[in-house]
């Protein structure tokens, strides 16, 4: 399957790849194949890269920049890369749409609708995973990816949450020029610094690895626990370590947000584990699926149970949140949870995140680092104050309502009295089943008459009743024939069972 997105192309790739983040759907071995799809792609011409400039920013390469360099230092199936120097002396990387790209996505993601609408005719089982909507979810994806202006308000949020903590952190983003930013084009702030992989250089530059290691996870569960919108990608590729040791994010297309509800439900799962209780586990796993009913309660306690104390034993995952999640995600899974879909790209994150901070400081607890930020959330929802406010706003909200409620109901009255208001009744699956009765009925009705008409012309010939014809009467001759006309008819009918047409059949839904 992974080398089979690999040789359809670009959109496939990006497709396995936003499907390795749906644990719900896949199972595991698929998911770590779809991990490993690579994007990366030669370049495009030094000519065809400053066409798209010019064409973008509607001035001369030569008048935006003192110098362009025509290599990419970067390139990938999507976007290249090159480094520039703007009129006003500063360094800049110059982030290039590939020319045509939009156009083979718009052919692609119409092969995989026609694809997932005939699967999905074909076996209905697959019908659950609900293919044609996966397609759209991507489709309005990879369009945000397309479009430079969303990455670049991405990058001005990102850094904008983490300007006030820059000193804390120890963490920051390039810098979006706006002006010169497009749908096509996004120019930004050129940084230069050693790949948090690159171990040997950060000790030949004097950084302590357990440091990074404190200000990446620092940072990270801020941006889950207190911002709610984190980067979602961080690979060793996308985090540079600068002369000052400060982490500087790169590649803001994939971004990860969450609502402030799900945010406090996080903690409270979180520091749930932590503190073993199994109860409140599965009702805040029971709150993110919105009071989704669970069949075989008893049986969701018990593999809660069994992973809270295989996970408080065991040394080897101990320290790892990823674990949590992925192993929670198994459970809800198994169980038919409901859960936000944020939920699974969350736990990849965790997991790539994750891996970076332990080749770092394999020591390093990140559930530990992140308690306090954790309770500080359930704290904050239990705070009188919030109560206050909340109880408050419910008050206002009622008395709005009630205020508008006599206007309201004189408009429902006035409907019902003058007939506006209908019900309609739709019966699905009725009328296939009507028509089946009305064609068995219509079969048993053809079989008595014919019977009847067969022993009736038998009885004709044997008492030679006339007129007759070569010696048999004719009317009884009639009759055979017309029996076995009838029979023919009924023999059809029946060879082509519940697939004959009826009045209710639509064929544009049916597909054909």
């Amino acid at each position: 399957m992974r080398l089979l997105c690999e040789e359809l192309g670009p959109t496939f790739v990006k497709f396995g790849q936003i499907l390795s983040n749906r644990g719900d759907l896949l199972p595991a071995e698929l998911i770590k194949e779809f991990e490993k799809l690579q994007d990366q792609v030669p370049p495009v011409s030094a000519a065809a890269a400053r066409k798209v400039v010019e064409d973008e920013l509607k001035r001369s390469v030569e008048i935006i920049f003192t110098s362009f360099e025509p290599e990419a230092f970067a390139s990938a199936s999507m976007a290249q890369v090159h480094k520039a120097i703007l009129s006003t002396g500063e360094k800049v990387a110059v982030k290039i749409q590939r020319p045509g790209i939009r156009e083979v996505i718009v052919e692609d993601i119409a092969v995989m609708y026609t694809l997932a609408n005939i699967l999905e005719r074909r076996i209905p089982s697959l019908k659950a995973f609900d293919l044609v909507g996966l397609v759209k979810n991507f489709e309005e994806s990879i369009y945000l990816e397309l479009d430079f202006i969303h990455e670049s308000i991405n990058m001005q949020r990102f850094l904008s949450n983490l300007d006030g903590d820059r000193t804390e952190l120890g963490a920051r983003c390039p810098m979006v020029y706006q002006s010169l930013t497009t749908s096509k084009v996004l120019v930004m702030e050129f940084v230069q610094g050693t790949k948090v992989s690159d171990y040997k250089e950060l000790l030949a530059k004097g950084h302590n690895r357990k440091m990074i290691a404190e200000k990446l996870a620092t940072s990270y569960v801020k941006q889950v626990f207190h911002y709610g919108f984190f980067h979602a990608d961080l690979h060793p590729g996308n985090i540079l370590v600068m002369a000052n040791g400060e982490l500087c994010f790169l590649d803001f297309g994939l971004m990860g947000s969450i609502m402030q509800r799900d945010i406090e439900m996080f903690g409270r799962l979180f520091v749930a584990v932590k503190d073993k209780d199994v109860k409140r586990i599965i009702s805040s796993l029971q709150q993110m699926s919105g009071d989704f009913a669970v069949k075989d309660m008893r049986s969701l306690e018990y593999s809660i149970n069994d992973f809270v104390h295989s996970y408080s034993v065991t040394q080897l995952h101990q320290n790892e949140m990823s674990h949590v999640l992925t192993s929670l995600r198994d459970i809800i899974v198994e169980y038919g949870l409901r859960v936000p879909g944020h939920f699974f790209l969350l736990a990849r994150s965790m997991v790539t995140v994750e891996g970076v901070i332990h080749s770092l400081d394999p020591d390093l607890d990140l559930l530990e680092l992140a308690k306090p930020y954790m309770r500080k959330i359930v704290a904050k929802k239990l705070n009188p104050l919030a109560w206050g406010q909340k109880l408050f706003n419910t008050v206002y909200e009622f008395g709005a309502h009630m205020e508008d409620f006599p206007r309201d109901l004189k408009n429902a009255i006035r409907k019902i009295n003058s007939g506006q208001i209908s019900v309609n009744l739709n019966h699905q699956g009725i009328d296939p089943m009507v028509h089946t009765i009305n064609r068995v009925t219509k079969q048993v009705v053809a079989a008595v008459l014919v019977t009847g008409l067969m022993v009736g012309s038998v009885m004709l010939i044997t008492n030679e009743i006339g007129p007759k014809w070569k010696g048999y009467s004719t009317f009884g001759l009639l009759g055979i024939l017309l029996s076995l006309v009838i029979v023919a008819g009924m023999i059809r009918d029946i060879w082509k069972g519940d697939h004959d047409p009826w009045k209710g059949w639509n064929k544009e839904e049916d597909g054909q």
